[in-house]
């Protein structure tokens, strides 16, 4: 990615809702947050680049970010989590005039299509990690997503 590139994907985050953003490509990663509690984080000296941009309100750290104290506390403890792999626009159908891939209620199987998320104009398919019914769906169809958010929470079969 060159510094053209993240200074368009800077200006983009910067304009957007979203309080956070992780972008990997192979070795580079590049974190933003625009929250203010955050301070700059450093995992390790080698993963962060000159060619990062920084401002004062917008910490770049190499941290996933994690979830708020509400959200962690509000699932039962038996609930497995299927959880963005990437930052992007959910669709819980496979077309807009199409039934949703799964439901509350629904059982699912491992592997199973539970939903797409669009990121950078490439449908990537979102598949159940688990075996169960679908407990909840936490996100609204046609919804930004951040990375490692709660799609659906599924109640495992025993």
């Amino acid at each position: 990615m060159n510094e053209k590139q993240i200074e368009q994907l800077f200006d983009k985050f910067e304009n957007s809702s979203l309080k956070e953003f992780e972008l990997v490509q192979g070795d580079f990663k590049l974190s933003l947050s625009k929250r203010e509690s955050a301070a700059p984080q450093v995992a390790a000296p080698e993963a962060v680049t000159a060619a990062q941009p920084t401002t004062q309100n917008t910490p770049i750290t190499t941290e996933a970010p994690t979830e708020t104290e509400g959200t962690a506390n509000a699932a039962p403890s038996n609930l497995e989590d299927i959880k963005s792999p990437l930052v992007g626009v959910a669709y819980l159908a496979p077309k807009p005039d199409a039934d949703v891939f799964k439901k509350v209620g629904d059982s699912v199987k491992k592997g199973d299509v539970v939903c797409v998320i669009e990121a950078m104009k490439m449908i990537n398919e979102v598949k159940s990690t688990v075996d169960g019914v679908v407990s909840s769906v936490n996100v609204e169809d046609g919804t930004m997503v951040e990375f490692d958010q709660s799609l659906f929470s599924i109640e495992p079969k025993e």
